[in-house]
């Protein structure tokens, strides 16, 4: 069965990049394709509404949120067919557990939990709430290599988790959760900002409240004409990866394995113009798993200003903001005290963060923690033993207290540094941001047309 929506002579994936991506590629300079982004309509795969107990229940954050065992289980707990027994399988082996999604997905698509829309389309998709408006288009994108600077990514990866990404997607021969990216329009209702206007005043295909007090719609724009008014409007376009650098690599990784053209040429995600909807940007928290605050204030021997600041943590917080005003700063907790670390001592930082990068990466905080602080200070490997990321600072506090450990609270960096640095091709220490809001995932699927 064919679901993946892909047809015309247009969508030629692989062969895309040919003469007419060398001509594109004379106009618009070398490194950087005029083709740009190449969004299509595609048939989405949804659960059906009344086969759940409710769509909310059935949702989930993206796999990399969901990083308590107790969060887990809670997901899998709200709804039998939660989403998270298909993006977080649990089973003995690595080897099983993506047999056991790959299972699961087979039997919901054979039981009618899940359906696959009738038509090809491209899918708003919004969420509103607590403050937040957000807006964007949903498709699959073609996959361009990271010379032709069309999709530019700003954070480093892992490899190990490219590698588990991508056999889970092996074994499902699906996109089960779209990636956030992020490009900034011309701030007025045309091209695919009016395709997504528009829909909006219609009624949905579908509406659901999670619990985090987000709700969200769904429309599906079926329409030849406004799927061509879109991709024209995107096709000069640059995006940046908001949130998953990890699936975007798998995404290249499992084409390069590919030996002809065909779905796995194009990779799910979701657009969303910041002109219009800008997104919020926080910052990813770490907690130094068997390192205690006492040592971790120990081993500064005092090239870092440190001060108490009072709690509670919404305070203290404010004061990192503060100080981040005038440079590096880190909030220091796990024992009951908070406190601040900045005013770094400046002959450590020339000795410890490598020159030839460009100045906004060599004093970004995360660049100072890492290169700084666990490299050269505390001495820790970035392995999941020493260090966990957390994108809430009051888990990642709650869970130094309980391990022993040490929590290092960072403040944000802005979005302008983020896409300059991506501009220039320079990338971040993994993890530096979290943009949101994130998709939920779940809402719409993407089942490739064949597996390995």
């Amino acid at each position: 069965m064919d679901t993946s929506g892909h047809a015309g002579k247009e969508h030629t994936g692989k062969a895309g990049h040919t003469a007419k991506g060398r001509a594109a590629k004379a106009r618009f300079g070398e490194g950087r394709s005029g083709e740009g982004l190449r969004l299509f309509p595609f048939r989405g795969v949804r659960y059906v509404p009344e086969r759940v107990g409710s769509l909310a229940a059935v949702t989930s954050p993206p796999y990399d949120v969901v990083v308590r065992p107790d969060g887990l289980h809670h997901l899998e707990s709200a709804d039998p067919h939660n989403i998270v027994r298909l993006i977080l399988p649990q089973d003995g082996s690595p080897a099983a557990r993506n047999r056991l999604a790959a299972r699961t997905l087979d039997e919901w698509l054979a039981e009618g939990v899940l359906a696959t829309d009738p038509e090809p389309a491209l899918y708003v998709y919004e969420q509103r709430g607590n403050g937040i408006l957000q807006r964007g288009l949903i498709g699959t994108l073609a996959l361009s290599p990271a010379t032709d600077r069309v999709v530019l990514p700003h954070e480093e990866v892992m490899d190990h988790v490219v590698a588990d990404r991508a056999a889970l997607m092996r074994a499902t021969g699906a996109h089960l959760e779209p990636l956030l990216l992020t490009y900034p329009g011309d701030g007025t209702e045309s091209g695919a900002a009016a395709v997504v206007e528009r829909a909006a005043r219609r009624p949905p295909l579908l509406t659901t409240t999670t619990e985090n007090g987000l709700r969200h719609r769904l429309w599906a724009v079926t329409d030849p004409a406004e799927q061509a008014e879109a991709a024209a409007d995107l096709l000069p376009r640059q995006a940046l990866i908001a949130d998953g650098h990890h699936r975007w690599a798998t995404y290249l990784r499992l084409q390069q394995e590919q030996s002809s053209p065909g779905p796995w040429d194009f990779g799910l995600v979701l657009l969303v113009d910041t002109a219009r909807y800008p997104l919020q940007v926080r910052a990813i928290h770490r907690v130094l798993r068997r390192l205690a605050p006492a040592d971790a204030l120990a081993a500064l021997g005092g090239r870092f200003r440190v001060r108490e600041v009072a709690g509670p943590l919404p305070r203290a917080l404010g004061a990192l903001a503060a100080a981040s005003e005038e440079g590096n700063a880190y909030l220091l907790a796990g024992d009951g005290t908070y406190r601040l670390l900045d005013r770094a001592d400046p002959a450590l930082l020339a000795r410890t963060v490598p020159a030839g990068r460009p100045e906004a990466w060599r004093t970004l905080d995360a660049t100072v923690l890492h290169e700084t602080l666990l490299d050269r200070v505390w001495r820790l490997p970035d392995t999941a033993e020493e260090i966990a990321y957390l994108h809430d600072p009051a888990a990642a506090v709650e869970q130094a207290e309980r391990s022993g450990g040490t929590a290092v609270l960072m403040h944000p960096v802005r979005e302008s540094v983020v896409r300059d640095l991506a501009r220039q091709g320079v990338t971040m220490p993994r993890k530096s941001t979290s943009f949101g809001p994130k998709p939920a995932t779940g809402l719409v699927m993407r089942r490739l047309a064949s597996t390995d």
